[in-house]
């Protein structure tokens, strides 16, 4: 094995790596960022005891305006994860699913997507 000592000064540097010159990039990157402001508004439905399924599908079809299919799918998302997002938008359109829902008898609220 050998020591640092068996090699010269410049062989040395060389052997233990110099430190890497960084190019000066001449360029900018412009990143937008989402922000508070423009990011949608989600209505979640969580599982409750209370309703029955079958209710819940015919629920997200009459006020929601699924058809008979996606409304299933939602349910199920809801009765097997707890929660499923069944609409997003505007801030003003999400508070007015929300009140639907409840006067539906379904648990729902709202959150900005983020």
């Amino acid at each position: 094995m050998f020591s640092s000592a068996d090699f010269p000064a410049g062989e040395r540097a060389q052997r233990m790596g110099s430190p890497l010159a960084t190019p000066e990039l001449d360029e900018s990157v412009d990143v937008e960022v989402a922000t508070s402001e423009n990011l949608p508004w989600l209505c979640i439905v969580w599982d409750d005891p209370v309703n029955l399924m079958s209710y819940v599908t015919y629920v997200f079809q009459t006020v929601l305006g699924y058809d008979r299919k996606r409304a299933t799918e939602l349910m199920m998302q809801v009765h097997t994860e707890g929660k499923a997002v069944v609409s997003s938008g505007e801030k003003d359109k999400v508070e007015t699913d929300v009140k639907k829902l409840h006067t539906a008898g379904l648990w729902a609220t709202m959150q900005q997507a983020g």
